[in-house]
């Protein structure tokens, strides 16, 4: 790669707006990721190390989950300075590195907000809970007891227990949809929006190209704090917490998915349209109507522009049907909205675990999400095909994990240091002999250099199926047709300009026949294991293989 031509190229290039649509977007959990200085934690200038790495898959982006000043008690989701660096990740110096080397290699750069909330520990929480007459003293949601002094609603935290926290100071309580350390920011009052405006523009300003907003409906809480009503357990699902958690016991009417939210995801938008080729992913945290949300908060031009959906992050099996299914109501409840798909991320068990992958199998699910409508999220080490890690109790970091022990062992499985080479304990991660958390034996094997080595290593299948879908507009901004399902093969036509690639995947481990649709097509992607037409003019799709066709138009 020519690092200074590529610089010279991209300074008269056009500022691309949509350059998000269709991209394929690398999460990074920084904390283990590469260790840079010895200390078992992986920090700024280790993800600086390793670029040049990620480059060569092909992504478009890095998303980098929270590296700001935090006590850690939710490893960085709880944050008290959103202006610094931790020292545990480096400074603002290695931060512009990134940035800097980043770009350099073509990639942009997005990072993790997490603006509903913040750290107890936070200035403006510390100043908020002073007292009743403080200037900041409606910054957060805070509410007096019930006349017998218990919590002012029945709203539940996701963590586990009451939504609710009695501070002594103010004799009241405050709200924290997540952790007790985690107080919820008031977005009523319009200062803090205008606090957290700043905050974007700061980041903004030293040159990021996006951000991934953290819990995006949890903004805003009724004003009222009505309580919740309760959730037949048949509407019951376990996509944002476990069925262990009575989280899953309520339908969240008041204490997230406000109205008022609309209006500041509207200012949000308009601050980074100040700011040419930047964009937005919002995470969408709801088991009913996430779909819905996604559709409202991706709808025209006036709010993000795109959405985090969890329906493939689910425990659930992902047969045809179901993806059908997921296709099926995004077209009716968000027929112009933008999802943004993952398998696998920094909070559920990796998909190789969850669904019981084969190789086979792993490699046909890369192939289908590169090729379905909406941007991508690759988490760290899928490319990998790594499975979630099995961490014993007593080397638990993750607090969630602690609390609901054993039926949720947390989301340490899945957060283990990535493996770069297999000739020590540690999996080049780190030099410290004691990493935050342990590195995963079975990864050891499946490590980068491992896989660099081996030309069947599933490694080199992702980076294929991303060079596919770039040599394919259609694929990257093209429509879908309907999402339909003929037994297990699932099947469904992308079409741009005059390009029309059918696609069709055989998610089972049982061959399939398929009748093509009519007309001339070419068969393409045999890098991905596409079948050929046979003899008698159908298709036979092998266990778990796919069919990719071109025509022109």
């Amino acid at each position: 790669m020519n690092v200074v031509a590529d610089m010279q190229a991209g300074s008269s290039r056009k500022v691309d707006n949509d350059w998000w649509r269709g991209a394929v977007i690398y999460q990074i959990y920084p904390r283990s990721y590469q260790d840079s200085n010895g200390d078992g934690i992986g920090d700024l200038l280790g993800i600086v190390q390793r670029l040049p790495y990620i480059a060569s898959l092909g992504v478009d982006a890095i998303w980098i989950s929270p590296f700001f000043t935090s006590p850690m008690k939710d490893f960085g989701y709880d944050v008290s300075d959103y202006c610094d660096v931790d020292p545990m990740f480096g400074s603002l110096a290695d931060f512009d590195a990134v940035v800097d080397t980043a770009h350099k290699f073509g990639l942009k750069v997005m990072i993790d907000l997490v603006l509903s909330h913040t750290s107890d520990q936070h200035a403006w929480f510390e100043q908020s809970r002073q007292s009743h007459d403080d200037p900041k003293s409606d910054w957060y949601v805070w509410a007096d007891p019930k006349p017998d002094g218990t919590p002012p609603n029945n709203w539940l935290s996701i963590f586990g227990g009451s939504a609710w926290q009695w501070d002594a100071r103010r004799e009241q309580y405050y709200l924290h949809n997540f952790l007790v350390s985690q107080p919820d920011l008031n977005f009523h009052n319009p200062d803090v929006q205008q606090a957290l405006l700043d905050v974007t523009r700061f980041w903004l300003d030293r040159g990021v190209d996006g951000f991934r907003l953290d819990t995006i409906n949890f903004y805003f809480a009724d004003k009222e704090l009505r309580d919740n009503p309760a959730l037949p357990p048949e509407e019951r699902n376990a996509n944002i917490a476990p069925s262990v958690n009575p989280y899953n016991h309520q339908r969240h009417l008041y204490s997230k998915n406000q109205p008022e939210n609309l209006e500041f995801l509207r200012k949000y938008r308009a601050l980074l349209d100040e700011y040419p080729g930047t964009t937005t992913v919002g995470e969408v945290g709801d088991a009913q109507f996430g779909l819905e949300i996604l559709g409202q908060y991706t709808a025209g031009d006036d709010f993000v522009h795109m959405c985090y959906a969890f329906e493939f992050l689910a425990k659930d099996q992902l047969t045809a049907k179901r993806v059908a299914d997921v296709f099926g109501k995004l077209d009716d409840v968000a027929p112009t909205g933008w999802a943004c798909w993952a398998f696998s991320n920094h909070d559920v068990i990796r998909h190789v675990t969850r669904w019981d992958l084969t190789p086979a199998a792993q490699r046909l699910f890369a192939t289908l999400i590169l090729s379905l409508r909406g941007s991508v999220c690759l988490y760290q080490g899928e490319e990998l095909g790594l499975p979630e890690a099995d961490v014993a109790f007593e080397d638990l970091q993750d607090p969630y994990g602690i609390e609901f022990w054993p039926e949720f062992k947390g989301r340490d499985g899945c957060r283990t240091p990535m493996v770069w080479e297999p000739s020590n304990q540690n999996g080049g991660f780190t030099t410290s002999g004691t990493p935050w958390l342990p590195v995963s034996h079975d990864h050891l094997n499946r490590s980068v250099s491992a896989q660099e080595h081996d030309p069947a290593a599933i490694l080199h299948h992702y980076r294929r199926a991303i060079a596919f879908r770039k040599t394919h507009p259609a694929l990257i901004k093209g429509k879908q047709s309907k999402v339909s399902v003929l037994g297990d093969v699932l099947y469904f036509t992308r079409t741009h300009a005059n390009e029309e690639i059918f696609c069709a995947f055989n998610l089972s481990d049982t061959p399939s026949d398929f009748e093509l649709p009519k007309g001339k097509w070419q068969q393409i992607g045999a890098e991905l294991g596409s079948a050929g037409v046979s003899a008698d003019g159908k298709l036979h799709l092998g266990p778990w293989q796919p069919h990719l066709a071109l025509r022109k138009t």
